[in-house]
């Protein structure tokens, strides 16, 4: 008889994490910003896609076919063109609060069924400075998969999930490097190779999910001094 592994599933952790009684410490911690706005993005998880990881994750909560829901955003949007980020946006009057609006804006985004969709709960907000919004996380579980696809092309360009077993292999991990009028800014990088491409997760998406793996203690030793070749618009 095959005995129960003692390792919590990826679920089970990360629904402790989003505990209500738990503390609510962002997973980056960034300088408050005056009258940011409020958005939420949904961070999907679940056991998804039909083409699991090469990659065995050290951790025994993380499965070969476990994944996370990503888009690219379309390259001829103003902000942020060509960025991999969570489904999201800014909370409307009519949304119930951050949930309500990570869910609207996924299913917008993605035509994802949001009925499969199991809330775990909301980690700490987000402070960001460049857009001036102050980002919910809305952390959730798909119980019962549906088709995602790019719904506007003027907003997105790919719809995908990614493997987590793949963002914590250290062959895909690194740093990407802005350089702009002698200032140096560096942030963690994940290379996502699908069947829509090969993308670069990089930015405010890249930070949320170094901190959550490093959170839950799912982070495998990786060359933080390797530099990814990231290219920005112009």
């Amino acid at each position: 008889m095959r005995a129960e592994p003692t390792t919590r599933s990826a679920r089970a952790q990360l629904a402790a994490l989003a505990e209500p009684s738990g503390e609510r410490r962002p997973l980056i911690d960034l300088p408050a910003q005056p009258e940011a706005r409020p958005a939420a993005v949904l961070m999907l998880f679940g056991v998804l896609d039909g083409l699991p990881s090469d990659h065995d994750a050290q951790t025994r909560a993380v499965s070969r076919d476990l994944d996370v829901l990503l888009l690219s955003r379309a390259t001829t949007l103003r902000a942020h063109p060509g960025q991999v980020a969570f489904p999201g946006g800014r909370l409307d009057p009519g949304d119930d609060g951050p949930v309500g609006a990570a869910l609207r804006e996924a299913r917008e985004e993605t035509g994802l069924d949001t009925a499969g969709v199991e809330v775990l709960g909301v980690l700490g907000d987000i402070s960001l400075a460049f857009s001036r919004h102050l980002v919910t996380p809305v952390l959730a579980w798909w119980r019962h998969p549906s088709p995602v696809r790019v719904v506007d092309e003027a907003e997105s360009a790919a719809v995908f999930r990614a493997p987590v077993a793949d963002l914590l292999n250290p062959a895909n991990r690194g740093v990407t490097v802005v350089r702009r009028d002698g200032q140096e800014w560096r942030g963690p990088g994940f290379l996502v190779r699908h069947t829509t491409g090969e993308h670069l997760v990089w930015g405010f998406t890249a930070m949320v999910l170094d901190g959550l793996f490093d959170r839950l203690g799912w982070t495998e030793p990786w060359d933080d001094a390797r530099e990814l070749p990231l290219v920005l618009p112009d």
